[in-house]
């Protein structure tokens, strides 16, 4: 992609940042907490200086559902999605890219440490031993931010190595295998090194609620606002690039017929995690993760119910982002076995965040949830990614096998609207499918 390119995509994703903005009040909300705490991060982004992380738009989206309802957020955020990942793929391909990304990610890496001790400080109550519940809501939202930055980061990591698609391009692995780590730089434990001396803090709206310095002990937690209440209701449309909902989730009991070998492997699991967290070693722990994803799809729900119970939630986020990026038989395996276990909101968010790899793959991860007896789930995949994608897109599902697919395509592009069934069957019509 030319620099020019990549000065036209992101102009169009700040002028609609900038439309997006005028909808909402700069002192309310979550955009009125980004406007407060870095005025200049936020203007470098509405001027198209700079790309928010994807997290950042969901808030403003939740905002935008707080003052227009949630129809027209819902709506805006495909919009928002699309401009997004166009914006994303041209800054991140143009010369220097890489490397940005690179930097960022070991900032990140130690910012999401930083955010862990204060955590855990703010948990034991500081040296007074009185719990904070302010510093506590904000530590959370910090440690939130910076894992779902981290998993956006090294998915934009993977694509720039592999310029065909969002997502690595997976070979075909085993059930047992784990994603290979070729696009993700080498040094990320980055946590047990000392800094620079003259390291920057990232800064902006792009790093909200993570300008901590690690030579201070004063925590902006204590200087802040409670998070907006509406932060838990995000809008259900398109939503990638990070790692969506990161909080801590109420403890899910695990099933009541758990095999015993899958139930002491999750909590071996979480007690290296644990100890990877306290200790501050980020990038290691993120490394646990990647093995845990290509585990055996029906172990995946002990798994969660024993991170959430360790209060791991946003682990577990950043573990359904990597099974997102693997095969489509592994894709569909874990959303079947997460829907089988009770938890369709884990495996409706794993199908979300799958809509982006190619066509192809997804007519594979269609066929192979049909073939499990998943109808629900594939109809859920085809719908997400006919809401996400071009007609053109989305026709390209069907050329597989367009007697068992073009039926369930136009089916889930019914379901968005009539006027995208009708440029989806125009777009098969013109891709001679249909």
């Amino acid at each position: 992609m030319t620099v020019h390119q990549h000065a036209v995509s992101m102009g169009e994703f700040a002028r609609y940042l900038r439309y997006l903005t005028g909808l909402l009040d700069s002192g309310r909300g979550w955009y009125g907490v980004f406007c407060r705490r870095d005025p200049a991060g936020m203007r470098a982004c509405l001027e198209g200086a700079e790309l928010p992380p994807w997290d950042v738009m969901e808030s403003l989206l939740v905002d935008l559902t707080t003052e227009r309802g949630a129809v027209f957020a819902e709506r805006e955020s495909v919009r928002a999605a699309e401009l997004y990942a166009v914006s994303a793929v041209a800054h991140d391909r143009r010369p220097g890219g890489r490397e940005q990304l690179v930097e960022r990610l070991e900032l990140m890496l130690r910012e999401q440490s930083h955010a862990a001790q204060r955590l855990r400080t703010a948990h034991a109550g500081g040296d007074a031993g009185v719990v904070d519940a302010e510093a506590v809501a904000w530590a959370r939202d910090d440690h939130a931010r910076a894992t779902a930055r981290c998993a956006e980061l090294r998915r934009r990591l993977a694509a720039v190595a592999v310029p065909a698609g969002w997502f690595r391009a997976e070979p075909e692995p085993g059930p047992g295998a784990a994603p290979e780590p070729e696009a993700v730089p080498e040094r990320v434990e980055v946590a047990r090194a000392p800094a620079a001396p003259a390291r920057k803090k990232p800064r902006g709206a792009r790093f909200a609620g993570l300008d901590v310095d690690e030579e201070s002990t004063e925590s902006a937690a204590s200087v802040l606002p409670v998070p907006p209440a509406a932060a838990a209701a995000v809008p259900r449309g398109a939503r990638f690039g990070g790692a969506p909902g990161a909080g801590d989730a109420p403890a899910v009991p695990a099933p009541a017929a758990v095999d015993p070998a899958a139930l002491q492997a999750a909590r071996d699991t979480v007690a290296t995690l644990l100890g990877l967290r306290a200790e501050g070693r980020s990038g290691e722990a993120h490394g646990v993760l990647c093995e845990a994803a290509g585990l055996p799809a029906d172990r995946l729900p002990v798994l969660a119910a024993e991170l959430h119970r360790a209060g791991l939630g946003a682990d577990w986020a950043t573990l359904l982002w990597e099974v997102s990026s693997l095969s489509p038989a592994v894709l569909a395996a874990a959303a079947a076995a997460l829907a089988e276990a009770g938890r369709p909101e884990d495996c409706d968010r794993l199908l979300r965040q799958g809509v982006v790899r190619p066509a192809a793959e997804i007519a594979d991860a269609v066929v192979a949830l049909d073939r499990a007896g998943r109808g629900p789930q594939a109809q859920a995949l085809l719908g997400a990614f006919v809401r996400v994608r071009t007609p053109q897109d989305a026709a390209k599902i069907a050329e597989s096998d367009p007697h068992h697919l073009v039926p369930q395509l136009l089916a889930a592009a019914r379901g968005v609207s009539g006027a995208r069934e009708r440029d989806v069957v125009h777009a098969l019509r013109v891709a001679g499918i249909a």
